[in-house]
């Protein structure tokens, strides 16, 4: 199982991105997706999680500016991030908690490769 994060990048503050991040591989079932985040010197934090049945949950610093939606037919979830401010910079990581068809008595958290979100003043 992989999952592929895309969409970062560099933008001014006040712009938009939209992070992309794919799970594949020997998938029997997709729980929980969600992105975090993190700084030099900082610990990973939660930005934003969606369940099965799409219920989500966001951190305060970016609610109302962030929405996490999932395509349960594409084992996908997408971030989209407007009115970015500079303290949103960090590297962004998704993660999905899932039964792997390796071992279907298994939840199984799995992560993607960070992505690098660059907010300028």
């Amino acid at each position: 199982v992989q999952l592929q994060a895309s969409g970062g990048g560099l933008v001014q503050a006040g712009g938009s991105l939209r992070l992309s991040c794919a799970a594949s591989g020997s998938i029997d079932r997709m729980n929980g997706m969600g992105w975090y985040r993190q700084v030099p010197g900082k610990q990973r934090e939660l930005v934003a999680a969606i369940t099965s049945g799409g219920s989500t949950n966001y951190a305060s610093p970016v609610k109302g500016r962030f929405t996490i939606s999932r395509d349960n037919a594409k084992n996908t979830a997408y971030s989209q991030m407007n009115s970015l401010k500079p303290e949103d910079t960090a590297v962004y990581y998704c993660n999905a908690n899932l039964v792997s068809l390796r071992d279907v008595w298994k939840n199984i958290d799995y992560w993607g490769q960070g992505t690098q979100v660059t907010v300028s003043s």
